[in-house]
């Protein structure tokens, strides 16, 4: 397993971000949130026991609970400072799924799993915890996501101090995910993307919304290097020659991928196994071979 994260880091920035909020920080989680809550709206299925893991702020939580489809809905986190007054938390590292075996119906993870190193073995620690026919609905960060910034901060490194390193973390495609998902034995697992651009005044008003959400650069292999005030301002001025709009505004793109799939039941519907067919293609769609 590639180790990617300081996952010590991860969390301290996630727990000092939630202890210093920023007005308008939290809005990818707000878009997210109502997604996830929307997509669970129209599932014909009640969910005795939900559980939000690993969601910062709890807005998945509050927005599930109003649909009507869950009957209770705890949350886990790393920290109780996650927490709000008279709500319980259940303390849990990022890479952890404090629950028992078979003990929930439905699990939300918005916007977490990018950060974990074992992220198939997250996966798997899901769907274990999920009843049989239990749902899991996942936001995950995917390709694309902060493209932009990557392409500005590599430039700005390599034109000032000659080389560059890491300094946006990577994220999965759909189809990984979606591989990932099958890996783990999630059955009828659905994948998709959907893309957001986010228009910012300048490159530091963008990085004030990365250090609210705390994520800034958590990765193992990040430069130790002290960047300068230069650094930055050539970043924001490359930033801004090549992704602003006539306005002057930048651009700033996040893709978040959807994901959903269910522990496995004897209910669900199942792929017919190669050559069970009883009728040929060329029939079904009405071809009538050339004669010879």
């Amino acid at each position: 397993m590639d180790v990617l994260f300081d996952l010590d880091l991860v969390t301290a920035r996630r727990e000092k971000a939630m202890g210093r909020p920023d007005s308008g920080g939290d809005f990818l989680l707000n878009i997210v949130a109502q997604e996830l809550a929307d997509r669970l709206s129209v599932v014909e299925r009640h969910f005795e026991k939900a559980v939000e893991l690993h969601g910062a702020t709890g807005s998945t939580a509050r927005l599930v609970a109003r649909t009507g489809r869950v009957g209770t809905i705890d949350r886990v986190e790393t920290s109780q400072i996650f927490g709000e007054a008279g709500t319980a938390i259940l303390e849990g590292a990022l890479e952890d799924v404090p629950l028992q075996e078979q003990s929930v119906n439905l699990v939300l993870s918005p916007l977490a799993l990018h950060l974990t190193n074992d992220t198939p073995g997250m996966l798997i620690r899901i769907k274990r915890a999920l009843k049989p026919d239990g749902l899991l609905l996942a936001a995950i960060p995917g390709a694309g996501t902060l493209q932009e910034l990557r392409d500005v901060l590599l430039a700005a490194e390599a034109e000032l101090l000659g080389g560059a390193s890491p300094r946006v973390i990577p994220f999965a495609d759909v189809r990984d995910i979606g591989g990932l998902m099958q890996r783990a034995g999630f059955a009828l697992p659905v994948v998709d993307a959907e893309n957001y651009t986010v228009r910012y005044d300048n490159l530091f008003a963008l990085m004030r919304d990365l250090r609210a959400m705390g994520m800034t650069n958590p990765l193992i292999n990040r430069s130790r290097r002290p960047l300068t005030r230069e650094f930055f301002l050539r970043a924001a001025e490359i930033y801004a020659e090549r992704f602003a709009d006539p306005d002057g505004r930048i651009r700033a793109s996040f893709s978040i991928v959807y994901a959903s799939g269910w522990a496995p039941h004897e209910s669900q519907q199942k792929p017919l196994k190669p050559g069970s067919a009883k009728m040929r293609l060329a029939d079904a769609l009405k071809i009538t071979p050339d004669a010879p």
